[in-house]
């Protein structure tokens, strides 16, 4: 029971994080009421469907890093593009006091 409401809390804070902008797994277990839940994030983004209407592309790492590799990192890149994000595409980190989207201490 605690898995299936954590997911669906999941789900209503990523569908919140507002255009053009980024959050991180941590921020989002914390805003779902788990703080020390972020690999669980994690998972549940991971499980996603492909054609699923969530921004997941706008969650990244504590560090403001895209930690994706592959096709999904270059999928993540162009979403985050298409949305005004900045940051450098060889490392992939972004500027959360810029980007940042309900961060407290950034």
């Amino acid at each position: 029971m605690f898995e299936d409401n954590f997911k669906q809390r999941v789900l209503q804070v990523l569908n919140s994080v507002p255009y053009g902008k980024v959050t991180t797994y941590g921020n989002i277990a914390k805003l779902a009421g788990s703080p020390r839940a972020a690999r669980q994030v994690g998972a549940i983004l991971k499980g996603l469907p492909n054609d699923t209407l969530l921004p997941w592309h706008r969650v990244v790492n504590r560090e403001g890093k895209i930690v994706l590799m592959g096709d999904a990192y270059k999928i993540q890149c162009q979403h985050l593009i298409e949305e005004g994000v900045v940051f450098n595409q060889m490392s992939g980190y972004i500027d959360l006091k810029l980007f940042g989207w309900m961060m407290d201490g950034v």
